[in-house]
């Protein structure tokens, strides 16, 4: 069994494309925690493109309310600028269930690789130290580089989240080699108790064959599960998901 929660940052691109609150972040996280998922995630950027500071209030206490986890994900190094408040602040003021660090840039469009932790290595340990002080489970986005989440093994850290970008493409092309790469990658992180999360334009097309690959905590889906709704509508999207995942 694979836990999903939903990202909802396209839910608030959408609706901060126009004045209001069309769609309902809360309304549309209540839809998929009722649907299934054991837990809500998001993405903040310092350009505030989508999640705002005040809907991570909302979600904090929706979360708590229906006993689902929060997950929070993003560059703890990233600053405060204008209306953003920092990284590490948000965290602070509303203890997630999770932290997922992500190496993003705040220009980034979206994220598209994992850590070197080789080189981030000493920066990252003070930031991991604090989050474990907020009893706070720590999550370290990566690539399936076998190298680097034994690395990852040796710090203070619960969980690595496995990059799936190059997975999804690699299915779609029916790329085995690479396919064959993350079964080893996820294979390694098992045996060696590392426990897994996955994240990044997995979807109903190409989620099956990827839990199958090793054993995986959690995934985190956003893009694909908002698309996939404006086709099938969010109930039976999350009907769908959690069909697959065996929830």
């Amino acid at each position: 069994m694979t836990n999903l929660s939903v990202n909802v940052n396209k839910i608030a691109l959408i609706r901060n494309s126009r004045k209001g609150n069309t769609p309902c972040i809360e309304n549309f996280s209540r839809t998929c925690i009722a649907g299934g998922a054991k837990g809500i995630t998001v993405h903040p950027r310092p350009d505030l493109r989508h999640i705002r500071p005040d809907d991570l209030e909302i979600l904090s206490n929706l979360t708590k309310e229906e006993s689902v986890e929060f997950n929070i994900e993003g560059n703890p190094f990233e600053d405060q600028s204008e209306d953003y408040p920092g990284f590490m602040r948000l965290i602070e003021d509303f203890k997630p269930t999770q932290c997922t660090l992500v190496p993003d840039s705040s220009t980034q469009l979206t994220s598209d690789h994992g850590w070197n932790i080789l080189s981030e290595m000493s920066r990252l340990e003070p930031i991991i130290n604090q989050l474990k002080d907020w009893k706070i489970r720590v999550c370290l986005f990566l690539d399936h580089d076998i190298a680097q989440i034994e690395v990852a093994k040796n710090l203070n850290i619960d969980r690595v989240e496995i990059y799936t970008g190059p997975y999804a493409e690699a299915f779609k092309n029916n790329d085995l080699k690479t396919i064959e790469n993350y079964k080893e990658a996820l294979i390694f992180s098992n045996e060696i108790g590392m426990d897994l999360n996955a994240g990044h334009d997995l979807s109903l097309l190409n989620i099956e064959k990827f839990i199958n690959l090793g054993r995986i905590e959690e995934v985190s889906i956003g893009h694909a599960l908002v698309s996939e709704s404006l086709i099938f509508g969010a109930e039976e999207t999350m009907n769908k998901y959690i069909k697959i995942l065996g929830n």
